[in-house]
């Protein structure tokens, strides 16, 4: 009942040559499962060689059709794209007699030379495989081969946001050989800006394709310079859905906070209530439209610029209604601010009177220093004597003003009348005239402020 298991050794030359057998029977059985044809294409072929490989570069032509783009991100500034990539080169060591190509199995490309092209700033690619992998090989009789992959990428995209969302973005897909030098290899769009193929009636969520077009360049690197195509392609972003999402409910609150200009000064909870909520709810709009964008404190963006205008037009709102609230406590009634303009008309006589008194004095002064002096007159007696007194003689004898005393007090009462006036023209004579200057000035501020916005940002 027991079993007995019984280890031969086995000499190195027998299991030398069992190996070699082993793998002659392999490629004989792989011979077997190709047409003829493709066996004596692949008689002798050496799929590490590239073509011309002593004769110079080889030339390979590219085409892409773009089957869609499905997410652009401006968090992670980048897009995501499927892409048919479609390369062809000639190998001369596939010419083969017939006016017929041959259409290979896509697993049949490891048996063949292609070019190790990659995309330059993907993030993360992969080659789709249902339900086999979307790789075609197609051989002409000349010795050309067309070889056609599908790709989903994520490519990076460096994104200028300073006018979003009123912004054009222009991202480029570029292919490059990743060991192949310019003097192994050359790259070359099939048919100039017509290899690019599917964005005429693409349809994206936000924007639009207004332009793409194609180059050619070198990749310098310190291993030397490589081949590159670069695909451009110009986005613009479709405004209506912020309009509807973001600038329509901002310009309303606006509009709302204006309401509070018409209801009564002394009805403080709806005033307060109206100009707080209004604040609220702006902040809760701004919060929520950043949400969507990255968070870098470079990009003030058009939308920041927008919301931070609305902003100010709310609070300033609040603001007026505190100052008017403010100044009806101190003058409830037209009465006070009537006593207090005649007041300020009161003080300005009073300065114009003292200047008055200063510039008369100085005259008299003036001109008593030019009279002559008078001589003494004779008396009665023949004998000279004093004057009869005059009333002016009894009079004291005023002091003499200095010119410069003068003119610097007539300048600092001049300055004092400018400062009068300018607090007279500051002082609001009914609190109530407040609402009726904020109910015109608010609106044609907003209306003006509105027209410089987007002139700035559409055209400029």
């Amino acid at each position: 009942s027991e079993t007995f298991v019984l280890f031969i050794p086995i000499p190195p030359v027998f299991s030398h040559r069992f190996l070699e057998n082993s793998l002659l029977n392999a490629e004989v059985k792989e011979g077997e499962i190709l047409p003829p044809t493709i066996q004596k294409l692949m008689k002798g072929y050496n799929k590490y060689l590239r073509p011309f490989f002593d004769n110079g570069p080889v030339t390979v032509g590219m085409s892409l059709d773009i089957a869609s783009i499905d997410t652009i991100s401006e968090i992670n500034m980048d897009y995501t794209a499927t892409i048919f990539l479609r390369q062809r080169w000639t190998d001369e060591r596939l010419v083969f007699e017939g006016n017929k190509s041959l259409s290979l199995d896509g697993r049949l490309v490891e048996l063949l030379w292609v070019p190790d092209t990659f995309i330059v700033d993907s993030k993360k690619s992969f080659l789709h495989d249902i339900t086999v992998e979307n790789r075609l090989i197609r051989i002409f009789p000349n010795g050309t081969v067309l070889y056609a992959l599908r790709i989903t990428t994520t490519v990076a995209c460096n994104m200028d946001l300073t006018k979003y969302p009123m912004d054009k973005q222009t991202c480029t897909l570029q292919l490059e050989s990743w060991g192949y030098n310019i003097n192994d290899v050359m790259f070359y769009w099939a048919r100039g800006n017509e290899s690019v193929s599917g964005l005429d009636t693409l349809k994206l969520a936000q924007y639009t394709v207004e332009d793409h077009y194609t180059s050619v360049s070198e990749a310098v690197y310190e291993t030397g310079n490589y081949p590159k195509l670069i695909f451009h392609f110009e986005l613009k972003r479709s405004i209506l859905y912020f309009i509807l999402e973001t600038y329509v409910p901002s310009s309303l609150l606006v509009v709302l906070s204006w309401v509070s200009f018409w209801i009564s000064q002394s009805s403080v909870p709806a005033r307060i209530c109206i100009g707080v909520t209004t604040v609220l709810t702006m902040t809760t709009l701004m919060m929520g439209a950043r949400t969507s964008l990255p968070n870098a404190n470079c990009f003030i963006k058009a939308i920041d610029v927008y919301l931070g205008i609305c902003f100010s037009f709310i609070f300033g709102a609040l603001i007026e209604y505190a100052v008017a609230h403010f100044c009806t406590l101190h003058h409830p009634d037209c009465n006070n601010a009537l006593m207090y303009g005649h007041h300020m008309h009161d003080c300005e006589e009073e300065m114009n009177g003292i200047v008055t008194t200063i510039a008369s004095n100085s005259s008299r002064l003036k001109r008593r220093k030019d009279s002559p002096a008078t001589a003494p007159t004779p008396t009665a007696a023949g004998e000279p004597g004093l004057a009869p007194s005059s009333p002016t003689t009894s009079e004291p004898k005023t002091a003499e003003v200095p010119p410069e005393l003068f003119s610097r007090c007539a300048k600092n009462i001049s300055v004092l009348r400018k400062i009068l006036r300018s607090i007279n023209c500051c002082h609001v004579e009914n609190p109530h005239y407040i609402d009726n200057y904020s109910r015109l000035t608010f609106p044609l501020s907003f209306i003006f402020v509105n027209l410089l916005y987007w002139t700035y940002y559409l055209y400029f």
